[in-house]
């Protein structure tokens, strides 16, 4: 492994430090080099808060080397104002010479236009160094930009035999499939994510309040498709209390009641509430059920990742688990739990 592939997996592992703090903005590091040592470390901490690029700069004990230095970002560095200073400005001011990049950023605000910046201020840029590790750390962002919609995960627990639930009526508890253990780390997935979306006939089977508990985080937006006018008592459902915003999509009515949000679209087809979900700025979304709602996303191919939990339960019957194909992203055990990741073979295309 080559010198710039060594500081740009740092400057990758420092952004990593900014994941659920930072959307809709990148997770973005930085490091910062001179005579092979590392002078200066940084990285995007929280949405509206300065870049890496500056927090990097600002870590340099002494400012004078930093002309002898160079400066390592993964995502190309902004050349606008925006809740920040342009970092491309900072760098030419800092007085450093070369600057080596993993990719060029998809955001049009940005898109080469900071590279063509610190060139014409006579800064050497070297580009495309980790470019597919910098496209996976930043996949949501990514996707957002290139598709105009949310990072979309599919998430789901499933019986060894194949099955979601059992079949049962509304007063029956939902089939617990998954260890505790598996349930802490769902709670750090929604903790990752700025939104949850479940299908109605979910809230009422189930009663799920879609929080963050079992770990420290933050919660993310609650949404769910009213496709059916549904009236149910809101009194006795988890998904109406007050504890975090919730967004309702209906045929019929826009209104606002205490953290309820119902905002009607022409259509509730996914692709128009995925472009909402875009317009409100909303880089991703996970994806916890029920089947019928998972389906219709694997069916209009509009998912990009897949994390399905497999338990040692037997059930025998019940509701059949989705079914799709995807690339082997990850794999690995929890508790006696069996977890696969899978990517959706269309990536960022």
């Amino acid at each position: 492994m080559g010198d710039h592939e060594k500081y740009m997996r740092r400057a990758m592992d420092l952004a990593l430090l900014g994941k659920g703090n930072v959307a809709p903005n990148p997770l973005v590091g930085c490091v910062i080099v001179r005579k092979n040592n590392i002078v200066g470390e940084g990285y995007h901490r929280k949405y509206g808060f300065p870049h890496a690029e500056p927090n990097a700069l600002a870590s340099v004990a002494d400012p004078s080397i930093l002309a002898e230095s160079t400066l390592y970002v993964n995502l190309e560095p902004c050349n606008h104002f925006g809740n920040t200073p342009p970092c491309s400005q900072a760098i030419v001011e800092a007085g450093i010479q070369r600057v080596v990049i993993a990719n060029k950023d998809p955001n049009k605000v940005v898109s080469g236009k900071g590279i063509d910046f610190l060139e014409r201020a006579g800064i050497e840029v070297i580009t495309g160094i980790l470019e597919n590790e910098g496209e996976e750390l930043n996949r949501r962002f990514f996707t957002y930009h290139r598709k105009k919609r949310p990072y979309v995960i599919l998430k789901w627990a499933q019986t060894a035999d194949g099955f979601i639930d059992k079949i049962r009526s509304t007063e029956e508890e939902a089939l617990q499939i998954s260890n505790r253990e598996n349930v802490a780390l769902v709670h750090k997935w929604r903790s990752e994510e700025p939104a949850i979306l479940v299908g109605m006939n979910t809230i009422m089977m189930d009663n799920p309040s879609l929080t963050v508990r079992h770990v420290n985080g933050r919660n993310p937006l609650r949404v769910s498709i009213d496709s059916e006018k549904s009236v149910i008592p809101t009194d006795n459902y988890s998904f109406y209390d007050q504890s975090t915003p919730t967004l309702i999509f209906s045929k019929t009515t826009s209104k606002v009641e205490n953290s309820v949000e119902y905002k009607q679209l022409p259509s509730l087809d996914l692709e128009n509430i995925l472009s909402e979900l875009h317009e409100r700025k909303i880089q991703s979304v996970i994806v916890e059920g029920g089947r019928s709602l998972l389906t219709n996303f694997i069916e209009n191919e509009l998912w990009d990742e897949a994390r399905i939990t497999s338990s040692e339960l037997i059930i025998k019957n019940g509701i059949k688990a989705p079914t799709l194909k995807g690339e082997l992203k990850n794999e690995f055990t929890c508790g006696k739990d069996n977890i696969v990741s899978l990517l959706s073979p269309l990536k960022f295309s």
